[in-house]
């Protein structure tokens, strides 16, 4: 059986929605397979997203800032919101009656600070978001 599609939404698609993705793809290995994408990308992925994945020994892979357009015609079997923003717009047509979850992660790149400030609120991020994919996905 082949693994089923998770689309990760997040509005800018640069942090929560990015290390979702690399947490189900490493943690739900032949279950799920993840993808991520946002309604307003922010064109970029945030760099301590990425520093902390590694951190953790997560592969990121290639992830990219996009917008959820990319994915219009693709079947998903499920769609997971991290973000408030995102839970609150309409999802686009294509996704259908595709079961949704939702899970509200506090946005680590709205924190400033110091460094070890900003590294903690993305590692808090990071921890409950695989909290919830160990428990409800894996």
């Amino acid at each position: 059986m082949s693994p089923q599609k998770v689309l990760v939404l997040c509005t800018g698609n640069s942090c929560r929605s990015v290390m979702a993705e690399a947490l189900i793809n490493h943690l739900c290995a032949g279950k799920y397979t993840a993808c991520s994408a946002g309604s307003n990308p922010a064109g970029y992925v945030h760099p301590e997203s990425l520093v902390t994945l590694a951190r953790h020994g997560i592969d990121a892979g290639a992830p990219v800032s996009q917008s959820w357009d990319e994915f219009a015609g693709e079947h998903f079997d499920l769609v997971i919101t991290v973000c408030d923003n995102a839970a609150g717009e309409v999802c686009p047509a294509y996704l259908g009656s595709v079961p949704k979850l939702h899970w509200s992660t506090p946005d680590p790149a709205a924190v400033q600070g110091s460094e070890a400030e900003i590294r903690a609120a993305f590692d808090r991020a990071f921890l409950q978001l695989k909290q919830r994919i160990e428990s409800e996905l894996c």
